[in-house]
């Protein structure tokens, strides 16, 4: 890992992370036309070109998802990360390193590649069922992290993910 400090994130890396949040967010709120697709494929029948288009938009946003995290660790290890925040309870601190450490956004996507493209049916529930639960409780907790940072503790955290 980079060790030279920085004071904030890199235009690159804040793009990417609010990239991945759009497309995160799209692929958890509109997971219908996958959904309708696995259900028939599961009952063995033939989806039209229509649900396979749409199950494609699916996969190809996790697709982008997964490699703009993968760039997104690239960057994060090349250009460095700011400090955690000095007053932070550890409680918080370890919370985000594990949050941070999950790779839920490589396990997510690739996961689901495996179901989709390799057939991988056994991948299924935990794909679309448990991870993708795990990831919306990651998700608030991140959230609900970011505002304690913003509104009780008063520190710049949310300013360096949005303006560096």
């Amino acid at each position: 890992m980079n060790d030279r400090v920085v004071s904030g994130y890199s235009l690159s890396q804040r793009f990417l992370h609010w990239a991945t949040v759009l497309l995160v967010l799209f692929n958890l709120l509109f997971p219908d036309g996958m959904n309708a697709w696995y259900r028939l494929i599961r009952h063995g029948g033939t989806p039209s070109p229509e649900q396979i288009a749409s199950a494609n938009i699916h996969a190809y946003v996790g697709i982008a998802i997964l490699l703009m995290t993968i760039l997104r660790l690239g960057l994060r290890f090349v250009q460095g990360v700011p400090p955690e925040a000095a007053d932070e309870p550890a409680i918080f601190r370890l919370a985000a390193r594990l949050a941070h450490a999950s790779l839920l956004l490589l396990a997510l996507p690739a996961s689901g590649i495996a179901v989709y493209y390799l057939g991988v049916e056994a991948l299924g529930a935990l794909h679309a069922d448990v991870l993708k639960l795990i990831l919306w409780i990651v998700i608030v907790a991140h959230v609900f992290g970011a505002l304690v940072h913003q509104f009780y503790w008063k520190t710049d955290v949310l300013r360096r993910m949005t303006m560096g």
